[in-house]
């Protein structure tokens, strides 16, 4: 279960990578992948390509992101949805507040 971040200066984004299961104890290790990134000059990809899990607690978290880049959703960019991730996102209508991919 790990959190990490690569930023891409060329693309303008910051890529947040969860490994495992995201949970309420991966929240300080999300919360500081990007609270030192002005949102103003970059998007947001998370990356759940190697999560086993995602609960509400997560869902809070990608809820903070969204407000600390100003409720954009074409700023956030979550890829890599296994099947039951993307039904969690999709019953909670993320969806509608998040680029899926």
């Amino acid at each position: 279960m790990s959190v990490t971040r690569r930023i891409d200066k060329e693309r303008s984004q910051v890529v947040i990578v969860i490994d495992g299961r995201f949970d309420f104890a991966q929240h300080k290790g999300f919360r500081d992948a990007y609270r030192d990134v002005d949102p103003k000059s970059m998007r947001f990809v998370v990356d759940l390509s190697d999560a086993s899990y995602l609960d509400s607690s997560a869902l809070g978290m990608l809820l903070l992101l969204r407000e600390y880049v100003g409720g954009d959703a074409g700023r956030i960019n979550i890829t890599g949805c296994g099947d039951d991730i993307r039904r969690v996102l999709k019953i909670a209508n993320f969806e509608k507040l998040f680029t899926l991919d």
